[in-house]
């Protein structure tokens, strides 16, 4: 059972790896977090946008993920949801002081956790073409005679997830580091935290204006 072929695993784990390399609103967010908030706030990002990539993974082997793709009403209403969100967040950043948002910048020392954790939940969850990616991509993996299929999809999504625990914090810590660095040039970090913000905003009108 779940048995398969050394070029099969080359060739899956080097989508996986070229998948989680990709730019996009949980990159985006990630790295963000890690900006304004240092390494704690990456960190939590990064579980929250994996907790959201989780819930698609069992959306997908469960076969739920085939409503969105079918559904237009069902994928309209995520998407707006989704983009809606996007907005928000950057609009949050966006109107946020002068003297704050270049103080914000690189403040590891107090992150709410938490909160990072469920807002990347929600930006992964909330992405319908997430979902849809997952439902397209999963099944081309699936062996015949290797084992159920539901398993074969479960476990080639985590290992998806798994790949980014092994890409993404390299790139948190690296992230936190040039955020320290920055620390003191606070008229850098206030339109670094601007850009952030407007990169929130753009990722939301493109959600909201992209199709199935």
């Amino acid at each position: 059972m779940l048995t398969y072929s050394l070029a099969h695993w080359m060739t899956f784990l080097s989508a996986a790896v070229l998948l989680n390399l990709s730019p996009g609103p949980d990159m985006a967010f990630i790295l963000g977090q890690t900006a304004r908030h240092g390494r704690r706030g990456g960190v939590a990002a990064m579980f929250g946008v994996w907790s959201g990539a989780a819930l698609h993974v069992g959306m997908a082997a469960l076969g739920l993920s085939a409503v969105l793709a079918t559904s237009a009403l069902a994928f309209s209403l995520v998407k707006w949801i989704g983009a809606a969100y996007l907005v928000w967040l950057g609009l949050q950043i966006l109107l946020r002081r002068g003297a704050e948002a270049a103080s914000s910048v690189s403040v590891p020392s107090t992150p709410r956790s938490g909160a990072i954790f469920r807002q990347g939940i929600l930006v992964s969850a909330l992405n319908p073409k997430v979902a849809i990616f997952f439902l397209a991509f999963l099944p081309q993996f699936v062996v015949p005679g290797a084992g159920p299929a539901a398993l074969q999809l479960a476990l080639h999504g985590a290992l998806i997830i798994l790949v980014a625990a092994v890409i993404e914090p390299p790139l948190v810590f690296l992230g936190a580091r040039l955020a320290r660095a920055m620390s003191g040039h606070r008229r850098l970090g206030a339109w670094l935290e601007k850009g952030l913000g407007g990169l929130f905003v753009l990722l939301g009108v493109k959600l909201a204006l992209s199709e199935r």
